[in-house]
């Protein structure tokens, strides 16, 4: 089988701190948030960074606020003046602290570390194209088992939540789009092309979103694929060709986000994404990864402060205007109800410094937000995948994402979840990335059939209809070394394995 390098993009859920609104002080306005664009052009100086400066929502303190940015050798990237965020590129070393101390100014911070235009990248694991054997052989099953797509018997994630006995019910409306904010999307993939909504599709790097045509696909297909493996999963067509998603009558568009240097998902991007999804009628977000260069934001720390704040305030604004928004747990394993987890790899973007953090006081950005459903992975097995975080009051719900030592009885016999890649390809990944899109396809189901439903309704929705397994009875060994690797706290409504169970697509239609 083939192997393509894997991006790392998988984020970490953490509690939803209802505090965290009260404690930051603001909400999202109704009004459009759209950016005003400067005239500035990309800093191209090595000591320059970005910044974001978030302030009361009102023009009066914004302007004002814009010429002391200007004054403190700042120059405006782009303004979203309906949730009081500007996006900022200074090579004035003392930035920050100097728009800190400016009236109007609520937080302010750098969204990296290291330079505007770095070197490096986040490769990690690999991700297995299907081999043509394997394909054949799957195609025949397929067809022995009267499936309607040719790789469909690979798929052992749609039927562990009924996704294939729903779509003879009820497939999702086409009325319904899901955004998948990630590395692009490559909608001229045949299972994407039927149902791709380019009109709600943008390339949101730097802050500023580009709906050019082609914008929203990957810089490089080899490398940046998993944004169309997510989206494949969600809503690829039941057209005879390959693969099905959970929703594969509903609309799929790509929001990307990812550093085409780097790799990296910046706090700018992604409140671009969330502001831009809002405003374009965008009812369910995908998000699966973490908000770089941090895994956790403490908000004793002034930058990775303004970097919760600034992409809260997006988040917020998105779920005023209709949107839920979706996130994976992440694969560290850590246990989020814990009093301290060990972080190695922050920040991701220079050299990261080894911190013991509490979760409860430092923020996974955007999983931890209010509102955010969090999303924790299965197995063929149907219990915990071994790499995915956990925590009671943590996680809301669980769905497939796949895992290496739980081997399905498949043609194929992969563990993982296959899904379409670039470049009219398919093939295996494993991960919370790979879960939080069967939840945010069961919640495209969900808006399909209660087309009234709020944010908040469907959050409820889905965990009233979710199929809680409970803790397990013996000690929880994911890799089967022999050692314990996670303790489920909880029972069998509500456990920090799977929250309120595993999502159930057939229930979400009947």
């Amino acid at each position: 089988m083939a192997h393509l390098p894997s991006r790392r993009r998988l984020a970490l859920a953490v509690p939803v701190v209802l505090s965290l609104t009260a404690s930051l002080g603001f909400l999202p306005t109704a009004a459009s948030a759209a950016p005003v664009t400067a005239t500035a052009t990309q800093a191209a100086d090595a000591g320059t960074l970005a910044y974001v400066v978030n302030t009361k929502v009102d023009h009066r303190t914004i302007e004002s606020v814009k010429k002391a940015i200007a004054a403190a050798d700042g120059t405006v990237v782009a303004t979203y003046a309906k949730i009081g965020v500007i996006v900022v590129h200074s090579a004035n070393p003392d930035f920050g602290a100097q728009i800190r101390a400016v009236r109007g100014v609520q937080s302010a911070g750098a969204t990296r570390t290291a330079p505007l235009s770095p070197a490096g990248t986040t490769d990690e694991g690999a991700a297995e194209l299907i081999s043509a054997a394997d394909a054949a052989r799957t195609a025949s099953a397929s067809a022995a088992a009267g499936v309607s797509e040719p790789l469909e018997a690979d798929q052992w994630d749609l039927r562990a939540i009924g996704a294939d006995k729903a779509a003879e019910i009820n497939p999702g409306s086409s009325k319904v789009t899901v955004a998948v904010i990630d590395t692009g999307v490559d909608d001229t993939h045949p299972d994407l092309a039927p149902n791709f909504s380019a009109s709600q599709s943008a390339n949101c790097v730097g802050g500023v979103a580009d709906t050019s045509e082609g914008a929203w696909r990957p810089y490089n297909p080899t490398e940046d694929y998993h944004g169309t493996h997510v989206a494949g999963e969600i809503a690829a067509a039941r057209n005879g060709i390959g693969v099905a998603g959970v929703a594969p009558g509903v609309k799929v568009a790509g929001i990307k986000v990812s550093d085409p240097k780097d790799g990296l998902f910046y706090p700018e991007n992604v409140v671009c994404a969330f502001v831009f999804a809002a405003d374009h009628g965008v009812e369910v977000t995908n998000n699966s990864y973490y908000v770089d260069p941090w895994l956790y934001n403490c908000m004793d720390d002034p930058d990775q402060k303004a970097i919760v704040d600034a992409v809260n305030r997006a988040q917020l604004y998105a779920q005023k205007k209709g949107t839920l928004n979706v996130a994976s747990a992440g694969n560290s394993n850590h246990d989020l109800d814990s009093d301290a987890i060990v972080d190695d790899s922050s920040p991701d973007d220079s050299a990261p410094v080894t911190r013991t953090i509490d979760p409860h006081e430092c923020f996974d950005v955007p999983t931890q937000l209010p509102g955010v459903v969090t999303v924790s992975a299965t197995g063929v097995k149907g219990t915990k995948s071994y790499y995915s975080t956990y925590g009671l009051g943590a996680v809301d719900v669980a769905a497939p994402g796949g895992d290496r030592y739980q081997i399905p009885d498949t043609p194929s016999a992969n563990g993982r979840i296959l899904s379409t890649m670039p470049n009219n390809a398919y093939g295996f990944l494993q991960g919370t990335s790979m879960a939080s899109p069967h939840v945010a396809g069961v919640a495209a189901l969900l808006k399909s059939a209660h087309p009234w439903a709020s944010p908040a309704t469907l959050q409820a929705l889905l965990k009233a209809q979710a199929d809680n397994p409970g803790c397990p009875a013996e000690p929880y060994d994911g890799n089967g070394d022999g050692v314990v690797d996670a303790t489920c706290e909880g029972g069998k409504r509500v456990n920090g394995f799977y929250g309120f169970g595993v999502v159930n697509a057939l229930r979400a239609v009947k």
